[in-house]
């Protein structure tokens, strides 16, 4: 994998037994994270737990990371993550759960070191309210949801 310069760097403690989570090619977003867990969980259907990773982070001010499902995970077996995508802020110290829900007709079992979601970080902006009177105009106007403005 290329080496980009531009790369940030952030501090992290892993206290699982799992390596640190990596981008899987050159072109990927996500780094895998795993289920710091010491026996197997099983989920039922409709039902959620949250995972531990082991791994505590200490994002830089101006980025977050985003914890998002993993799509062969979801496709396969009907797990994903609630609160998608989930925000870890750049002051929070914790440890890196995740929500996991077993949205599939029966019981799933999470292994301990299975991938459970990825990790995308993300350059985020502040932002500082002007409060106005009114709105610009435009064609779509109020249009809600599924709604833009055509015919």
């Amino acid at each position: 994998m290329a080496n980009n310069k531009n790369q940030i760097r952030i501090n992290i403690v892993n206290q699982s037994a799992f390596p640190l989570p990596a981008y899987a090619t050159e072109g990927a977003s996500g780094m895998d994270l795993r289920a710091n867990i010491e026996a197997p969980v099983s989920l039922g259907t409709l039902e959620r737990q949250l995972i531990p990773t082991g791994l505590f982070m200490e994002i830089p001010l101006g980025y977050e990371a985003q914890i998002r499902p993993r799509s062969g995970l979801a496709a396969k077996q009907g797990l994903t993550c609630l609160n998608t995508p989930g925000t870890i802020d750049a002051d929070y110290r914790g440890e890196i759960k995740v929500i996991l829900v077993n949205l599939s007709n029966e019981t799933q079992t999470i292994q301990p070191g299975d991938r459970i979601a990825q990790m995308v970080i993300q350059q985020v902006e502040q932002i500082q309210w002007q409060p106005v009177e009114a709105l610009s105009e435009t064609l779509r106007g109020a249009g809600g949801f599924g709604h833009t403005g055509k015919n």
